[in-house]
């Protein structure tokens, strides 16, 4: 989904450009960031209690560190983890449908099952998975990646986000399905590999569904007391009820507002609203990203072809990302500082 007419708020926000890293971010409106407390510090305070705790009652100390190292992803613990999806030259896995969940007027959210209640999906950070489907008939099995929206330490299960697109064939099936149906799945898909303070700050430029790779990297970094990565997210949609996952980013928004602002862009705005509108725009974004001459940072895109074409030119294939064009190549970007989901 992107936007089709011109850009004419972004004069406001040139007051803010990249000082949030060290200033709290202004009031929130309806369409920019929130200004709550930055929570730190809390882990230790927590740790704090918890050794003094378990020197009291050494029986309550056995059970409190087992549920601390239950929620610890593996690589913490040490622990061996099942994977559903485990990569190389694996075949398809069957998943059943769990439950289905309307999310606005034309996306829904699919939970799927994984075959044990113990086993992960097997995806990385940044990764993504390939669905496949036959229709009856002699026609062709139709494949299509998809970014889950649930975690990748969460057992027993993977969230899927689907937008139904008008002659899409895989998103037409997908909303058809009901509970109690399978749906094949093969991956991970490896995308960009992260690691804790790979960037010192990154931005997301997203359009439509291409929002869940996004998703997937903002959960990695703060998900992880360690990493100190800033984000910025700017987010281009037709209206407002189609920005997904907008709660979850104002969340990050409120607990973290020294390291993530969101800014979002729509084609269709209520009246009332107060953010930005029409297209994503080179002045937006030369206002609101990262400066291109600043340290080790990196620009992600992900959105309908329209949206490559204008802001960094197209990916040519998996393995290779294409020339950098658009606004981030007018902007003084290098085709290193961009990667293209």
């Amino acid at each position: 989904m992107f936007a089709r007419s011109a850009f004419k708020a972004c004069q406001p926000l040139k007051q803010q450009t990249r000082r949030y890293a060290s200033q709290p971010p202004p009031p929130s409106s309806a369409g920019s960031s929130n200004t709550l407390l930055y929570v730190l510090g809390g882990g230790a305070a927590a740790a704090g209690g918890y050794y003094y705790f378990t020197a009291q009652n050494p029986s309550a100390a056995q059970k409190a560190e087992a549920k601390v190292k239950d929620a610890l992803p593996s690589s913490v613990t040490g622990g061996a983890v099942k994977s559903a999806l485990t990569g190389g030259d694996q075949g398809f896995v069957s998943l059943k449908l769990e439950d289905v969940e309307n999310v606005n007027h034309n996306t829904k959210k699919f939970r799927f099952k994984l075959p044990e209640e113990d086993m992960v999906s097997g995806l990385n950070v940044a990764s993504a998975l390939l669905t496949k489907y036959k229709p009856d008939g002699d026609a062709k099995a139709i494949l299509r990646p998809y970014t889950p929206v649930s975690d990748e330490d969460t057992k027993g299960f993977l969230d899927l986000l689907v937008k139904k697109y008008e002659g899409g064939p895989m998103s037409t099936h997908m909303h058809d399905m009901v509970p109690g149906q399978r749906l094949d799945f093969k991956g991970p898909l490896p995308k960009y590999a992260w690691t804790p303070n790979k960037h010192e700050h990154i931005a997301l430029v997203a359009g439509g569904t291409g929002i869940t790779p996004m998703y997937q990297l903002c959960r990695a970094i703060f998900k992880n007391p360690e990493d100190k990565t800033k984000v910025t997210l700017v987010f281009a949609n037709v209206s407002e009820q189609d920005i997904l996952l907008k709660h979850e980013f104002q969340e990050l928004e409120n607990t973290y507002p020294q390291r993530f602002r969101a800014f979002y862009t729509l084609d269709s705005p209520p009246k009332d609203w107060a953010g930005n509108k029409g297209y994503i725009t080179k002045e937006l974004l030369k206002t609101v990203l990262p400066d291109p001459k600043s340290n080790n940072i990196k620009v992600f895109i992900c959105g309908p072809p329209p949206m490559y074409k204008a802001i960094s030119g197209p990916k040519v294939s998996p393995k290779d990302q294409g020339d950098l064009t658009g606004y981030l190549a007018e902007l003084g970007y290098s085709k290193d500082q961009v990667y293209k989901f």
